[in-house]
């Protein structure tokens, strides 16, 4: 339980009739008898005019510099910074925190690690105050907690390794995204290798040609092939994955190489916290991602849902995944922009059009670029549909990818070929999933 009546790390007055909580968040929708809310800045409203509608709802306290009833009540403009010293308070008593960024694959490496681990992750949403939450409710467990530790500008990492300071820091993958604040891929991997300041440092394959091993013998590579621990007799089929690492077979259902390579690190993690390997191979076997990354959805004929996000390291590992479907049908990628990539975004959509050319046997784009994606080409999201749908026979493989749009409204998603997360529900209606 979380007591707002323990000493909080900074200048804060309780009033008496605050009570512990379970959960804490910062959307006031969200607030009940046990779920406490904290009042904070947003972009376009503070939190604190929300702060009664959550009392409403039965907040046991509300973190916030208004003197309202159950306030854990902090300096004027101070609500942020408390909740972030609560958290690195908290953090201080875990056992172990594993901290994970990368240009692609954080989510899977974060839910193939806390498998093998048993551990307390975070949840899809990881702003800042969203892993200070996490730090809070989970911070005394004796469980490791796994925390992905994503960027988009420069200092943002600095700013989050003072709040999580992981034990072990891992970077999955380093490739362009994110371009238009950080600039270029050098960038990016200096950034994101803040996070290797931890106590021990991990990075994927992919991600080994940016951080040398043999020029840093502090940094540590995991995968297949030439790295410092390595998965042994890799096979990819449309059924999944199959391997073994240290003598213990390893099977992951409906799995591709992205999948795999975050299980070695689950592995490996859990191999140096003392679990039972065929334990954890066993976990393993059973994570679930969650929609839209790289769900293989098999029937009549099999979507891949990989709609959630986009970049170009992680669309070529997806067209690559979708290449191993090897079978009667043909290959489909259908690919929709991928935002935030600066000046170089025309160079980058044609790069990963052409690579799909090589990989799937018909190829759709949709949105600005959709020329350079595929050789079928549409303006829009129902445009598209119109086209794919008749087009889709019994045993082809559909893979779906576009970044998310989140900022956009739903009509400028499905004009620009983002959030293509309604072709993937389409796809599924259509066959009779």
């Amino acid at each position: 339980m979380l007591d707002p009546h323990a000493a909080l790390p900074f200048a804060a007055t309780v009033h008496p009739e605050a009570r512990p909580a379970t959960r804490l968040t910062w959307d006031s929708r969200e607030a009940a008898p046990d779920v406490a809310f904290v009042a904070l800045p947003g972009e376009k409203m503070h939190g604190n005019v929300f702060a009664q509608q959550a009392l409403e709802r039965g907040a046991p306290f509300v973190l916030t510099d208004l003197d309202v009833p159950r306030a854990v009540r902090v300096p004027e403009g101070q609500a942020q910074e408390a909740l972030f010293a609560w958290a690195r308070s908290e953090r201080a008593h875990s056992p172990l925190v594993i901290g994970i960024t990368g240009s692609a694959g954080k989510t899977t490496a974060k839910s193939y690690a806390a498998a093998a681990l048993e551990a307390h992750f975070m949840p899809v949403f990881n702003t800042m105050p969203a892993i200070a939450c996490f730090l809070i409710e989970h911070g005394r467990s004796a469980r490791p907690l796994v925390v992905e530790m994503g960027i988009d500008r420069p200092g943002e990492m600095a700013e989050l390794m003072d709040l999580v300071r992981p034990d072990v820091g891992v970077v999955t993958t380093i490739g362009p995204a994110h371009l238009e604040q950080l600039g270029s891929v050098e960038n990016i991997a200096r950034e994101k290798g803040h996070i290797l300041q931890g106590t021990r440092a991990l990075v994927g394959e992919q991600a080994s040609a940016f951080f040398p091993t043999a020029q840093d013998p502090g940094v540590e590579s995991y995968g297949f092939g030439a790295v410092t621990h390595a998965g042994q007799n890799l096979e990819l089929k449309p059924e999944g994955a199959e391997f073994t690492f240290a003598g213990v077979p390893v099977q992951l259902p409906l799995a591709s190489r992205v999948q795999a390579e975050a299980a070695v690190l689950g592995l490996l993690l859990a191999q140096e916290a003392g679990l039972d390997l065929r334990d954890a191979a066993a976990r393993l076997s059973g994570v679930q991602v969650p929609g839209g990354r790289y769900r293989v959805l098999p029937g009549r004929f099999t979507v891949i849902d990989d709609a959630y996000n986009a970049s170009p390291v992680a669309v070529r590992a997806a067209l690559d995944a979708l290449h191993a479907h090897a079978g009667a049908g043909r290959r489909i990628s259908v690919l929709g922009r991928m935002l935030e990539l600066g000046p170089a975004e025309r160079e980058l959509h044609a790069e990963a059009g052409a690579y799909a050319r090589r990989r799937a046997d018909l190829t759709f784009g949709v949105g600005e670029f959709a020329a350079e994606l595929g050789e079928r080409a549409y303006a829009t999201v129902p445009e598209l549909l119109a086209d794919l749908l008749a087009e889709v026979r019994d045993g082809d493989v559909v893979l779906v990818k576009a970044s998310r749009g989140i900022s956009m409204t739903p009509d400028q998603r499905a004009a620009a070929g983002v959030g293509l997360d309604v072709v993937v529900d389409a796809l599924l209606q259509a066959r009779g999933a």
